[in-house]
């Protein structure tokens, strides 16, 4: 036996042999790996065929079949004018084309009357204004698309609509959202719309090739679109058009995709139609938007698209176009050492990365962080890499809290958000990114529990703290932040001790989003706190409007309550 052990030594000795022999070994497990996942195949779900889209997973959420498109290229239809299926979906059915066709008038009435009951109750943020014909290749709505065949409902199409600032919101064949600014085909049967939504039976979501359309009362008019373009809002001539918009053409075919594309070709972020005359230029003291008209006085039809308005001479319709400001993108470091260490505090999700942003656009100075975050460092907030007390930077952003933290700075702006609010977006970072989302497991199990149980209190006590320790610290509220930026924007600068050039903050006003807005599309369908927590969280806010108060600064905004 100690000659075979010698003899296997003297062997594995000789280097060449050594080598070829383990990789004999890497290659033959690899094989016996690879022939082993080529027989044990994919798991089977119950309830539909491998890789359909209905599948799911055991313990794995659904996160819905969804595209997003500027419009959607249609597929092939059906024989007979049918409804076109894509690859994402696989009917069940032997004759697709037949469905709604087969069915009796009643149960037709009885579900138009159920969708009717549903609308009455969405009234508060959208109007149900009828049936109308859609065409795969020329659609009725041709803004946003998106589908979900398993989980779609009325409230999430209006939802992910209005948030995008569209003016019309349109289900079609029971899982199908458009979105759009106008409505353009004809009216259709109520009876033609009769698919029931697949996320809720009780609702009508159009038909085959028929669009339930709903007007949306409560869309945001800032953030409207117009192809590219973002509606800005109609607005009274500026007294010296030719210096507020130093470009402009006579266009006797006006329409508002004419004027946007002349106004893109010569670089300028704004275009302004006034009857049949299309100026462009930038945001300015002259020309501020700050003072928004009545739409009404903007409704003179376009020359050239009947179904458009194009403003008149004295009141203009505004869009931003997708050229961008750069009189605010130039960044870079203090040309000095900082004398004060101005602190950006914020509760985890209240919006510190975004006053980042804004402060960074309004100023030109790299703003820092007490931490490092390599991808906010990839994103462009060079700052980040410097240490807290470099002083190259013209703030710090801080979640700390306790008096030894607090007594570093020497003044801080403390960014206040709604704790419902917060809450849900840092959990939301916390599992999902910063742009990204939370599981549905995660809602639903025990992490959210326990979050709000953990968190709920610091944000009370963060607050807290640095009223009680700050040394000068300027409140600002994420809600009136987003309300009106421009004002609370000069109220940050002012405190950072930079003169605010005007021109420079309008500038801002079209950059604001940023990269770390987070996309509506997944947005929770239903109210994840339980009474318990909002009894709790009540508390908190209640609590911290009080201290507000005591120190003489307006409470908590109106919004915070009730829950």
């Amino acid at each position: 036996m100690a000659k075979l052990l010698v003899k296997l030594q003297r062997y594995f000795r000789r280097r060449p042999v050594r080598f070829f022999t383990l990789l004999a070994l890497y290659l033959a497990a690899g094989s016996l790996v690879f022939l082993h996942s080529g027989f044990s195949g994919e798991p089977t779900v119950p309830g539909g065929p491998r890789g359909a889209p209905g599948a799911e997973g055991p313990g794995l959420p659904y996160l819905g079949v969804m595209q997003l498109s500027r419009g959607f290229k249609a597929a092939a239809t059906l024989p007979g004018g049918g409804r076109r299926h894509g690859p994402w979906f696989k009917s069940t059915s032997k004759e697709p084309a037949e469905r709604g066709k087969g069915r009796d008038s009643g149960g037709t009435r009885s579900r138009a009357l159920r969708g009717r009951s549903g609308r009455e109750k969405e009234e508060d943020r959208a109007r149900y204004i009828g049936c109308y014909v859609d065409n795969t290749r020329r659609r009725t709505l041709r803004g946003m698309s998106f589908f979900d065949y398993k989980k779609m409902t009325v409230f999430r199409c209006q939802d992910n609509c209005a948030e995008r600032g569209y003016l019309y919101a349109g289900l079609e064949f029971g899982a199908e959202c458009y979105c759009g600014h106008k409505i353009q085909a004809s009216n259709a049967s109520e009876s033609e719309c009769n698919m029931e939504c697949k996320g809720e039976r009780s609702n009508i979501c159009g038909g085959i090739n028929r669009l339930s359309i709903y007007r949306l009362e409560l869309a945001q008019e800032s953030a409207r679109r117009y192809g590219s373009a973002i509606f800005r809002g109609c607005f009274r001539r500026p007294d010296n058009v030719s210096i507020a918009l130093p470009a402009s053409q006579l266009m006797l075919n006006m329409s508002v995709d004419k004027c946007v594309d002349f106004c893109t070709e010569k670089e300028y972020p704004l275009s302004a139609l006034a009857g049949t005359w299309c100026h462009c230029g930038f945001p300015t003291t002259l020309f501020p938007l700050h003072e928004r008209e009545d739409e009404q006085l903007c409704a003179q039809k376009c020359p050239g698209e009947e179904f458009e308005s194009c403003g008149t001479a004295e009141f203009l319709l505004v869009y931003q176009t997708q050229v961008q400001d750069n009189r605010c993108m130039d960044r870079r470091f203090l040309p000095s050492r900082a004398k004060q260490l101005v602190a950006l505090a914020s509760f985890p999700g209240a919006g510190n990365t975004w006053a980042r942003h804004l402060i960074e656009l309004a100023t030109g100075f790299y703003t820092g962080s007490y931490y490092f975050d390599g991808s906010l460092y990839n994103k462009g907030f060079k700052g980040e890499r410097d240490h807290w007390r470099s002083g190259r930077t013209i703030c710090i952003k801080t979640h700390e809290s306790g008096q030894k933290e607090i007594e570093s700075f020497d003044s801080a702006i403390l960014l206040i958000r709604n704790p419902y609010k917060a809450l849900m977006a840092e959990f939301n970072r916390k599992y999902g990114g910063h742009i990204g989302f939370a599981a549905h497991a995660h809602w639903k199990g025990k992490e959210w529990p326990e979050f709000v149980a953990n968190y709920a209190p610091w944000w009370a006590t963060h607050t807290l703290d640095w009223l009680r320790y700050g040394k000068k610290v300027l409140v600002v509220h994420f809600e009136d932040l987003k309300r009106d930026l421009f004002v609370q924007l000069q109220r940050m600068v002012g405190l950072l001790g930079i003169a605010a050039c005007e021109d420079r903050l309008l500038c801002v006003e079209g950059q604001k989003d940023g990269n770390f807005k987070r996309s509506g599309l997944r947005k929770l369908e239903y109210d994840p706190y339980t009474p318990e927590m909002r009894q709790m969280i009540s508390g908190y806010i209640r609590t911290v409007d009080t201290a507000l108060k005591l120190r003489n600064l307006s409470g908590v905004p109106d919004d915070y309550y009730p829950r």
